[in-house]
């Protein structure tokens, strides 16, 4: 039996639920099918009849089949409660798709959209080619009708990323109305300044007791929570500092 990446998570019934879906997106019936990847059949499953009060998605993904992904987008589309899309990494070509079915579609700080239009390989005749290519504009509408629904650009700005096959950064996905946002990225824990006090004045005092012990003991945990951890970098940093 094929492997297929994914995790659905939902803390109480009628709750939030968290999707994960990591990996390739392909048919169960392709073979062989590479460890990780995601089939539409086993995400429309485990949806149906979910009772949740918000869904949100995660994805990281180099895209697959076309019919994959537009299945998948359907299948959340379908759901009776607000739908979160978030690109952990990558979402091409398949997996873009799926991420459009957000209605908030978040995009990581350090992340990308890449679309294209269909393709396949293909050898026969001229008239067998020409078959194809026309088949191929045909399943290409398909996605261009999702992207065409959230985008701002034109249909000749968006006809031109689809035949160029472009990569799309963050704050590109918001302009342009693939994206709504981008995710805040809290910064790390610094020592606050009254920390930093505290520490000098047990540097001066030579004090025997190890600094980050008295700094936790005697700043309030309520007001950082964080002191311990964040001291201990300040003071290596210090002790760095005094060396030299």
């Amino acid at each position: 039996m094929p492997k297929h990446y994914y995790s659905m998570t939902q803390a109480q019934e009628n709750g939030p639920v968290e999707l994960y879906i990591y990996g390739d997106i392909l048919c169960e019936e392709d073979e062989p099918t590479p460890p990780g990847s995601v089939s539409s059949h086993r995400l429309a499953t485990a949806l149906e009849g979910l009772n949740a009060s918000a869904v949100t998605v995660y994805i990281n993904s180099y895209g697959g089949h076309t019919s994959e992904g537009l299945a998948i987008y359907h299948a959340l589309r379908r759901l009776e409660c607000p739908i979160t899309t978030v690109c952990d990494g990558f979402a091409c070509s398949a997996a873009s798709l799926v991420y459009m079915a957000g209605d908030r579609r978040v995009m990581q700080q350090a992340s990308l959209l890449m679309i294209h239009n269909a393709w396949l390989p293909a050898c026969g005749n001229a008239a067998q080619l020409r078959k194809v290519a026309e088949d191929l504009d045909k399943i290409s509408a398909a996605g261009r009708a999702i992207y065409r629904a959230a985008v701002t650009i034109s249909d000749e700005e968006l006809d031109a990323l689809l035949d160029n096959e472009s990569w799309i950064a963050p704050a590109e996905a918001v302009a342009m109305g693939f994206a709504t946002e981008v995710a805040d990225v809290a910064p790390k824990s610094l020592p606050s300044q009254s920390c930093g006090r505290l520490v000098f004045q047990r540097l001066l005092d030579g004090a025997n007791v190890p600094i980050y012990v008295a700094v936790c003991q005697e700043q309030k945990p309520e007001a950082d929570p964080d002191c311990g951890a964040a001291v201990e970098q300040f003071v290596t940093s210090a002790f760095q500092a005094l060396g030299k």
